[in-house]
């Protein structure tokens, strides 16, 4: 018993704060998930756009993401052309903030954003059903339709959209305010939805034409707003066959 007391105590010693013990923790309930940071350095990631002043860091096992250094997006590199995946992670405003990740993300050819993509709306509480647990179309030369918190939205061959209330959907009560709060993602085909701490928040399915629609591209952690901070941790990707 005191072999396996001090092993234990060993192993916290070893490992960076909420990080690595979540590895052995979702092995066994997150099968086919993946730890895409490692909790000790942005290895596996790239700033988007490049700022002289890097506006994310690695602070005790958390990426840390500052408005005030850069506005952009830190992307996972390691794939870049992801279609169909789980994403999960938690995040954390310790004060107000807009942030959220881009899914299916591209360079936008006509110039009007940077990146195109569809876009997973998180902030602190308060910001807003617009904003906190909601889809945005960043994708232009289509139509960019509202699907906010509690949403779920079908968009028809003709780009006409049908909104209903999604049944037992997240709250602003829900989330924690300053606290560690878990989103999950999940991208298949031409259906997407948005999780908030294990009750849906906003989901869409789209009919539009494959040339139309974001089929893969980059995940996108975003930076939108200076003056805030943002924290993430525990990120973990199952990419669906």
């Amino acid at each position: 018993m005191q072999k396996t007391t001090a092993t234990i105590a060993s192993l916290m010693l070893c490992v960076g704060p909420g990080f690595a013990l979540a590895d052995e923790r979702t092995k066994g309930e997150e099968p086919g998930f993946e730890h895409i940071f490692d909790g000790k350095s942005l290895d596996g990631w790239e700033e988007m756009p490049s700022v002289k002043q890097k506006a994310w860091s690695v602070q005790d096992g958390i990426i840390v993401g500052e408005g005030d250094k850069g506005r952009g997006y830190l992307v996972y590199s390691k794939d870049k052309d992801l279609a169909d995946f789980e994403l999960k992670f938690l995040y954390r405003f310790p004060g107000k903030g807009n942030s959220g990740v881009n899914i299916r993300a591209r360079v936008d050819k006509t110039g009007r954003r940077k990146f195109e993509g569809y876009h997973a709306d998180i902030g602190n509480v308060g910001i807003g059903g617009k904003v906190l647990g909601a889809w945005d179309f960043h994708t232009p030369g289509r139509r960019e339709h509202r699907c906010f918190r509690g949403d779920s939205l079908v968009i028809d061959k003709d780009d006409k959209p049908t909104i209903t209330p999604l049944k037992n959907a997240v709250t602003v009560k829900d989330i924690k305010k300053g606290g560690w709060n878990e989103l999950h993602v999940i991208a298949k085909g031409n259906s997407f939805q948005f999780f908030l701490n294990g009750k849906p928040s906003a989901q869409f399915v789209e009919h539009l034409p494959e040339a139309k629609r974001l089929l893969s591209g980059m995940i996108q952690l975003q930076l939108h707003d200076p003056g805030m901070i943002v924290h993430y941790k525990d990120i973990r990707l199952k990419v669906l066959k």
